[in-house]
């Protein structure tokens, strides 16, 4: 889709300096959790884009994508996001990414950060179309709690780190290496580093996984 206008529909707490942010899907928009947008504006008399990954398990009526703020690090494009409201009009294009969610029959999902937004989008997918999920998350302040209780209470495995803690055991713990499934990872590039090195420690190719690298 090019460049388009869109409404936002509401914006949501998700966390400690974390925004849920619902748009209203433009007619013939269509993406799969685990794909991502972009988002453009005017900041300071000049354009600017950054991208965002869906957090929302389908794209009827509105989707959702999650952002994470670093106080220490505000910019004019954090201040523009932090206040936007319902009603205002924003210019979306996308959907971009070759590594989200296709109808695999066990998603495990390792994710860090904002990453946290894709996994929960894919697993709520996964599961609403009786497949099975898993979520291994690691952050230092928790996104998206109520979201990963609902996942857990729907029969999923999730696993729940602080910063400080190994991805090694919780990851060797989710994969199964059942017949079709697939393993994907989100984050920043350390935390990819880390994914990937416990997911070859539990005895799997890391190459195999989908994975998105925040930056």
């Amino acid at each position: 889709m090019d460049p388009t206008e869109t409404t936002v529909a509401a914006v949501r707490d998700a966390g400690d300096d974390a925004l849920a942010v619902d748009l209203e899907t433009p007619p013939g928009f269509e993406a799969e959790p685990g794909q991502f947008v972009k988002l453009t504006t005017t900041v300071d008399g000049e354009s600017a884009s950054r991208f965002y990954t869906i957090s929302s398990p389908n794209t009827l009526g509105t989707f959702t994508f999650t952002v994470g703020f670093d106080p220490e690090e505000a910019g004019p494009f954090s201040d523009y996001l932090r206040e936007l409201e319902a009603g205002d009009v924003v210019t979306v294009s996308g959907p971009f990414g070759r590594n989200y969610y296709e109808a695999e029959p066990r998603v495990v999902v390792v994710a860090g950060g904002p990453g946290i937004g894709p996994a929960v989008a894919i697993a709520e997918r996964a599961l609403a179309e009786d497949n099975e999920a898993a979520v291994v998350y690691r952050d230092d302040a928790f996104i998206h709690e109520a979201r990963l209780a609902g996942i857990a209470a729907a029969g999923a495995d999730v696993f729940v780190l602080s910063g400080e803690e190994p991805l090694t055991d919780a990851t060797a713990a989710a994969i199964s290496g059942a017949d079709g499934e697939q393993t994907f990872v989100y984050g920043f590039s350390d935390f990819l580093a880390d994914a990937e090195a416990a997911i070859a420690a539990a005895g799997f190719d890391p190459d195999a996984a989908k994975a998105e690298n925040f930056g």
